[in-house]
């Protein structure tokens, strides 16, 4: 059961990995399109809507990609003075209150999706786009990374030691 999340976990935040990449080709892509057609005197007018939408997603989709390949920044001041057998306790206990506060977060930020959902929000700009699909996108990847810490901590808790990640040594 604990292999079938985890590798569901990696696989998702594989395809989320991918998805904040091409992400940020798009954001390269529009900004360098602004600017020819800002050259020739016109715009697209939702320059910073866009782009400021594709960072908040990118952001959060790489989250759980970034906890599955060790890329976050730690601080090992506690981990250091520990013996390495122990070395998954607190692993475990700020896994768990990671899990806690993004499984709160993401509770409250999913009545607001669906809230922007139901009344029908729509961004103040030229582009009215409807709020819900940001929102979205950043729900999904809040829940991944609930799913990652999960099963880091189901690890955790089964193996007595930390996981390692694609990107540790």
């Amino acid at each position: 059961m604990i292999r079938f999340v985890a590798s569901c976990s990696r696989g998702l935040n594989r395809l989320a990995g991918a998805l904040a990449m091409l992400l940020i080709l798009y954001i390269a892509g529009h900004i360098l399109l602004e600017i020819t057609l800002r050259l020739f005197g016109t715009s697209t007018f939702v320059l910073d809507e866009f782009v400021g939408y594709a960072v908040a997603s990118l952001t959060f989709l790489g989250l759980g990609y970034a906890l599955d390949h060790g890329a976050l920044v730690r601080v090992n001041v506690l981990l250091d003075r520990l013996p390495a057998r122990l070395h998954w306790l607190p692993e475990l206990i700020c896994s768990l209150l990671a899990l806690f506060a993004f499984g709160w977060l993401a509770g409250y930020w999913a009545l607001n999706v669906m809230r922007s959902f139901q009344r029908g929000t729509v961004s103040e700009t030229l582009a009215e786009t409807p709020l819900w699909i940001p929102e979205g996108v950043v729900l999904i990847g809040m829940l991944l990374l609930c799913l990652t810490l999960l099963s880091r901590t189901l690890q955790l808790l089964v193996t007595r030691s930390v996981p390692k990640g694609n990107g540790d040594n």
